[in-house]
């Protein structure tokens, strides 16, 4: 009789880690570490908006879901990912591309900073900013490939 009671616990365990397995990339934001930021940003066609900011900091904790909201709302923008640095963790991305104050918001494409936010802490008015910015990005990389040619 045991084993039938150790099932329904399978299960359950099954059904509650079976969305966490399938979750896609888009519509979240990505946690870039100093292990994983510089080969993030450097990714063909595509657009890094990143968060860096500190857990102590009370404008980065003020934010509250804002940053999430915003990767679900430019999830089905295929060239635009949405990520996130902890300074306090660490600090040599941080330095490297020159973060002194929290929470700052940054462009990157192919590598480079590309645009730095610095308006109204809005859904909204973020989205419009990295389609904005990731359309003047792909814009002049078309202009250096064709300048190429």
């Amino acid at each position: 009789m045991e084993p039938v009671l150790r099932r329904p616990s399978y299960v359950l365990l099954f059904l509650v880690l079976l969305p966490i397995a399938f979750r896609c990339s888009n519509g979240e934001v990505v946690t870039l570490t100093a292990d994983t930021f510089t080969d993030k940003v450097k990714e063909k066609d595509t657009v890094w908006f990143v968060k860096f900011c500190v857990p102590w900091c009370k404008y980065c904790k003020k934010l509250g879901t804002l940053w999430e909201d915003l990767g679900k709302a430019v999830e089905a923008e295929d060239e635009i990912e949405v990520g996130e640095v902890d300074c306090s963790l660490n600090k040599a991305v941080c330095t490297k591309v020159d973060i002194h104050s929290y929470p700052t918001f940054k462009i990157f494409y192919d590598g480079e900073e590309f645009a730095k936010y610095q308006g109204k802490k809005d859904v909204e008015l973020l989205k419009a900013f990295v389609l904005k910015e990731a359309d003047k990005a792909t814009k002049s990389n078309l202009e250096d490939d064709q300048d190429d040619l």
